[in-house]
């Protein structure tokens, strides 16, 4: 180290995300180019959060508006680029036909409940979108034009991220059958037992923490003023109970929120058991509410 200058532990690790170079964005289907794991975090003893972001390959004359889309697994497992088991033969990807509207799409990390317990994944998102809105300017993207759309346990943390008061407010969300009450039985799952998803993600079965399971409840946090929701939902869904988005629905529109809850009868969860043709229809739909928002 010279007289002044900064110590060798800073010099040898990884730039700080803030300021790090990004990587060239690479074309890999018609009209749209990929940047793959950028940093957006980096957490002391843990991995870096990445994400990926898909833009149309003609750098546009105004920044675009945003897709931050959100990976279910059961808060348990996952990847940050897929949306569900009915889209991954896609081609284009569901991403890639976002971005071909003429729209931005980053696909997030965010900590897994065998990594962290509730908030840390809802923090990730913060942070995910905190930085977007850092490094906006050199990404070509307008984060005050953010719609967040999710499905499975995505669909609960963007659900959370736009009822947050704390965060910059996003411009609407898209839930695909998302939990939205971790504090009372619904379907197969049950508050008392402590090797649910739901209780791995708060570090405790849900009825032994009563407050931590509204505190993660989207729910529970619904106020006026949120903003515009479409809830979309399978009626059979056997993993996560319909009336998790028929009771939020209910609730932001007791609140005087925007809601559109549409529920899909033949629909298991990840639109099990509907034809190709319907599985296009609930993406094109959810693909025109997020362009009525922002365009």
């Amino acid at each position: 180290m010279t007289d002044g200058g900064p110590a060798l532990r800073e010099l040898i690790g990884a730039p700080h995300p803030d300021h790090a170079p990004l990587p060239p964005g690479t074309p890999r289907e018609p009209g749209v180019r990929e940047l793959r794991g950028i940093p957006y975090g980096n957490l002391e003893g843990s991995r870096p959060l990445e994400l990926d972001l898909w833009l149309p390959e003609t750098v546009q004359d105004e920044p675009l508006p945003l897709v931050l889309f959100v990976h279910g697994g059961a808060w348990r497992r996952g990847r940050r680029d897929d949306m569900g088991m009915r889209t991954r033969h896609w081609s284009p990807t569901p991403f890639a036909r976002i971005a071909a509207t003429g729209l931005a799409v980053a696909c997030v990390d965010y900590r897994l409940s065998g990594e962290a317990t509730f908030p840390a994944p809802l923090d990730d998102l913060h942070t995910a979108l905190r930085w977007l809105t850092l490094r906006s300017a050199e990404l070509g993207i307008d984060t005050a034009r953010t719609v967040v759309w999710g499905e499975s346990a995505g669909g609960h943390l963007a659900s959370l991220l736009a009822l947050s008061p704390s965060a910059p407010p996003v411009a609407g969300a898209v839930i695909w059958y998302g939990p939205s009450d971790l504090t009372a039985a619904r379907g197969w799952f049950t508050p008392e037992d402590a090797a649910t998803p739901e209780a791995l993600l708060l570090g405790a079965a849900p009825s032994t923490a009563p407050q931590h399971a509204r505190a993660a409840s989207p729910l529970a946090q619904v106020r006026p003023g949120a903003p515009p929701f479409l809830l979309v939902h399978g009626e059979q869904d056997t993993m996560v109970a319909c009336s998790h988005s028929q009771s939020l629905a209910a609730a932001l529109k007791e609140a005087g929120s925007p809601v559109e809850l549409w529920t899909v009868p033949g629909a298991d969860h990840g639109w099990y058991g509907l034809p190709d043709a319907q599985v296009e229809e609930i993406f094109s739909r959810s693909l025109s509410f997020t362009r009525r928002l922002v365009t």
